[in-house]
């Protein structure tokens, strides 16, 4: 066969006939729209979560650290005040204990709080992901049966 053949034979097809067996079902933009509009919602929705959630821990964070400082205050003052060694010692233990206990406690509840706003963003991202594979079900569904 020669080049001119080829070609011809090539660009000589019957595209009705090539398509004629092809079922063209009518897609949903509508629907395809609705379903990216509710992604959006959901992922703003998760978005707005996180960035209360990074401001709740700032703010802890800043009243811890304002705590911490009054409580700093105060150690040094009575740091000032003369008391015998004995009396130095277990005070300083039982301040340097205070201050364990306090900064687990605070490192635990800042850790709490970003979880908690991980998890709520998480789930509703989870949610809507659940809810859109429900949604292409039943576009699959509805599809099979026309």
């Amino acid at each position: 066969m020669g080049d001119a053949q080829i070609r011809q034979s090539f660009f000589a097809f019957d595209v009705a006939k090539m398509m004629g067996d092809f079922r063209f079902r009518p897609f949903d933009v509508e629907a395809m729209m609705a379903c990216q509009r509710r992604n959006i919602e959901a992922l703003s929705q998760a978005n707005q979560l996180t960035v209360e959630a990074v401001q709740a821990v700032a703010r802890r964070q800043i009243e811890i650290a304002r705590q911490t400082i009054e409580d700093m205050s105060a150690l040094f003052r009575d740091l000032a005040q003369p008391v015998s060694t004995e009396d130095r010692i277990a005070q300083n233990t039982d301040s340097a204990k205070q201050i364990l206990e306090k900064s687990v406690s605070n490192g635990r509840e800042i850790a709490l709080l970003a979880t908690k706003a991980g998890t709520e963003a998480a789930d509703v991202l989870r949610k809507r992901a659940c809810e859109g594979l429900d949604e292409l079900r039943e576009f699959a569904k509805h599809q099979g049966a026309h």
